[in-house]
């Protein structure tokens, strides 16, 4: 491994273990760099300051470790990255209560967007406007993610998947039921509900 990603390690892991027990807000760049016994220049050496830190590792953790292609449906995909998250919940959890400029929570929802848009192409294959269904999907699943993570992670991320297809199941059961299969509607004005003309 180069030296300059050795660097990056140590003050990563530096990072992390100082985010278990204080919030981001507390801990300067000295904090970090004395937890690795390094010199500042070293730290600006190789990050702007503590949020491109953390950026560096979610993106070197996770980001560059995954390759969508190689799955064979997003579920894959999504069971792996919530496995991740899982195992690493008590960084995350602080790294996402982050607010303000160049926080990580702005930066994950920008970032794991692409990740989120080939899980839904899954679902919304060959649909029309399939931006649309696709950004509102993976939206309301970036969201999921957060507070589950916020939260604690209370259940495992095999039980919060499980809990996310049933949610889907049910919603599709639901819909069908109550307005039937759905047919592409090509008028210009939405249908009028009976009773009301």
């Amino acid at each position: 491994m180069p030296d300059s990603n050795i660097t990056k390690r140590a003050l990563a892991q530096a990072m992390k273990d100082l985010m278990r027990a204080e919030p981001f807000s507390k801990i300067s760049v000295g904090d970090i760099c004395q937890a690795c016994n390094m010199s500042r220049k070293s730290f600006y050496y190789h990050f702007r300051d503590k949020y491109d830190l953390v950026n560096w590792i979610f993106d070197s953790e996770f980001l560059q470790s995954i390759h969508p292609e190689a799955y064979h449906s997003g579920w894959g995909l999504l069971a792996d990255m919530c496995a991740y998250f899982y195992r690493e919940q008590a960084f995350y959890r602080s790294a996402l209560l982050i607010s303000g400029q160049n926080s990580f929570r702005e930066y994950f929802g920008q970032a794991i967007a692409p990740v989120m848009a080939f899980f839904a192409q899954d679902i919304f294959d060959g649909v029309e406007h399939v931006d649309f269904y696709v950004t509102f999907f993976s939206d309301a699943i970036l969201i999921s993610i957060i507070r589950w993570l916020t939260e604690g992670a209370q259940i495992p991320p095999e039980e919060y998947l499980s809990q996310l297809r049933h949610i889907l199941v049910r919603l599709a059961k639901h819909t069908i039921d109550e307005l039937g299969p759905f047919e592409e509607d090509t008028r210009s004005e939405p249908p009028v509900p009976s009773g009301q003309t």
